[in-house]
């Protein structure tokens, strides 16, 4: 097993900086000229990581969307990593990528006075049918959408925070584990595997594999990305972690439950869940509070249904067998 290099302190696992990547490949280049550490290509188990929104947003506590609970995931995170550094073939990181007028941030409603709705209002077709909620672009559609939302069963509309908006700092990887993956890259000679989801106006998209309605008024708004699940099912273990459990974590997991059972059932046994490297969206402020936004709990029943189907549910403080 591997320490951690000297550029890197866990305080600095919740901190908002820009990468010393000067830092951080020499460390690498000292590293291999020591030849403690083979490069990916020579794996004969070779081992993905995948973390799933890592972002500033998401994991820094100034972020726009935190998740409780996510620093000391992060933190966790980090330990497991760099003492598996060895073991680790390649990195895969998801993106929740937005801009401002989509249908899940406030700009894209109106109340009758004409205000946004505040962050995690929840909008039912029937709100905007009654006429409390109208649609500032794509009316027809806004409705159409919850209310084809509403019939999957998973989610109803909820308005999120402007958050992960492309280009801005909230859309990066947090930088204490984005220079982690630059010190793999460098160290083991693998380049860094990066998905960006959820561009698209009219649906949310928790889940990297596919969004969450496809189609909407004969217009196709996404598909299953094949390419990607290919790929992670090219390793012998894939490793999850992330945020949120309630929501990112949890849909690209079902997804690829959902998938699998009906193609390769056995290949279910890869994914090994880091249950503690990961963390609930708070639920919101309702009372009585439906179940189908209590979201600490969807989380927890949802790591033991993926575990039923085949998943394992490790810790980060089991390290990788080698």
């Amino acid at each position: 097993m591997y320490a951690a290099p000297s550029y890197y302190e866990e305080k600095q696992a919740e901190e908002v900086y820009v990468e010393r990547t000067w830092e951080i490949s020499a460390a690498a280049r000292k590293l291999k000229e020591l030849r403690m550490i083979r490069p990916s290509r020579e794996d004969t188990t070779r081992i993905a990581a995948f973390g799933i929104d890592c972002q500033v947003d998401f994991c820094a506590p100034q972020g726009a969307l935190y998740v409780r609970g996510a620093v000391e995931d992060t933190k966790r995170t980090l330990g497991w990593f760099y003492r598996n550094l060895s073991h680790i073939t390649s990195l895969y990181f998801t993106l929740d990528t937005h801009s401002i007028h989509q249908i899940f941030h406030p700009a894209w409603w109106r109340d009758a006075s004409g205000r946004p709705p505040a962050p995690l209002t929840v909008i039912h077709a029937e709100d905007i049918e009654a006429g409390h909620w109208t649609a500032t672009r794509h009316p027809e559609a806004s409705l159409a959408y919850c209310k084809a939302l509403e019939a999957s069963g998973k989610y109803v509309l909820t308005i999120w925070p402007y958050h992960t908006l492309r280009g801005t700092a909230g859309h990066a990887l947090m930088p204490a584990l984005g220079e982690a993956a630059l010190f793999h890259s460098l160290v083991r000679g693998e380049p860094i595997h990066f998905e960006a989801k959820g561009s698209e106006t009219l649906t949310e998209s928790y889940s990297v594999f596919a969004p969450e309605v496809t189609e909407l008024e004969g217009k196709t708004l996404g598909g299953f990305r094949e390419s990607l699940l290919a790929s992670l099912l090219s390793y012998d273990r894939v490793y999850v972690f992330g945020q949120a459990s309630s929501h990112c974590v949890r849909a690209t997991l079902l997804d690829i439950k959902k998938h699998l059972e009906h193609t390769h059932p056995e290949q279910l046994r890869k994914f090994y869940i880091l249950k503690d490297a990961m963390s609930p969206v708070p639920p919101p402020p309702l009372h009585p509070l439906p179940d189908h936004l209590n979201f600490p709990q969807i989380a927890e029943q949802t790591l033991l249904l993926l575990q039923q189907a085949g998943m394992h549910l490790v810790t980060t403080q089991e390290d990788i067998p080698q």
